[in-house]
């Protein structure tokens, strides 16, 4: 019997009211709806709204969309919603906020950080040696170069001293290298002093423009054996500073000036072939 009684409830058929609309004088619509609440029993729901007409500007498609027939249930109802099976909502309006001053810093901030990691130089490889653009351990002129230091390296200390007066001999209990030009006892005055072509000096051409005096010195002052280097320097421009691609180099000895032309004239430094010649006397100045 309690089955019967449970399909007989389900069997029922419970309608509610259509839902009825009033507008009063004061222009306020009462909108009377049904519904059943948890324990299936009907409840009034009124609702008092005042309608106000708006009038807007749509696209000539939306307009004709309006006014098409209805079909299916609705078919012959008037146009617009049926309140009845239709809830309207609230129109949303969405206003694209403009780009605000510190989202544009902050973007062209970024843009030029990407350019100014993009545009940093890329640190170039250098040579230990010969300082071309190459490993060390590629250089081409390493076995020149080892020729080089293997000559400086094979004279005795105290030849070494002997031949180059600014170092201080093995005892003579001088502290340091350099021996002031008082203390020397080679004589009077420095050979710094004495005119070029006073001295046996070598021209060297093709010097890269990077070479400084120091690099000059280096390259020629393991054939100074005989005597000491006199001088190496760099010409350069005197108002930009920059090398003009040559330089002179003085010995004291003619015959280490010799060697070294014999030796160095078409070495290779600095991805570059030097030319190696006798300076010629200058021209008196007028």
């Amino acid at each position: 019997m309690a089955s019967t009684k449970l399909n007989d409830w389900a069997d029922e058929d419970i309608e509610l009211p259509p839902t009825t609309e009033t507008t009063g004088a004061d222009g306020i619509t009462t909108i009377i709806s049904w519904k059943l609440d948890e324990n299936d029993k009907k409840v009034k729901v009124t609702r008092r709204v005042r309608r106000k007409v708006q009038t807007s500007m749509v696209s000539h498609s939306i307009a004709e969309r309006k006014h098409w027939a209805k079909f299916g249930s609705d078919k012959g109802k008037p146009a617009g919603p049926d309140r009845q099976t239709t809830i309207i909502g609230e129109n949303m309006h969405f206003k694209i906020a403009p780009v605000t001053r510190q989202v544009t810093d902050a973007a062209a901030a970024e843009a030029a950080a990407k350019e100014a990691a993009s545009a940093a130089p890329v640190k170039a490889v250098v040579c230990r040696l010969c300082k071309g653009p190459h490993f060390t351990a590629k250089c081409p002129f390493r076995d020149e170069l080892a020729e080089l230091d293997s000559a400086a390296a094979a004279l005795d200390p105290e030849e070494e001293a002997a031949s180059r007066p600014g170092l201080a001999a093995p005892g003579s209990g001088v502290t340091g290298r350099y021996i002031p030009p008082g203390q020397r006892g080679g004589g009077a005055g420095e050979s710094m002093f004495r005119s070029r072509d006073d001295l046996p000096t070598l021209r060297v051409t093709s010097l890269s423009v990077d070479a400084q005096d120091d690099d000059l010195r280096a390259l020629f002052e393991p054939f100074a054996r005989g005597g000491r280097l006199a001088r190496a320097n760099v010409v350069r421009d005197r108002e930009t500073r920059e090398s003009k691609g040559f330089g002179f180099v003085s010995f004291e000895s003619r015959k280490d000036a010799e060697a070294a032309l014999e030796k160095m004239n078409g070495y290779g430094y600095d991805s570059l072939i030097l030319n190696v010649s006798w300076s010629q006397p200058r021209e008196p100045r007028p």
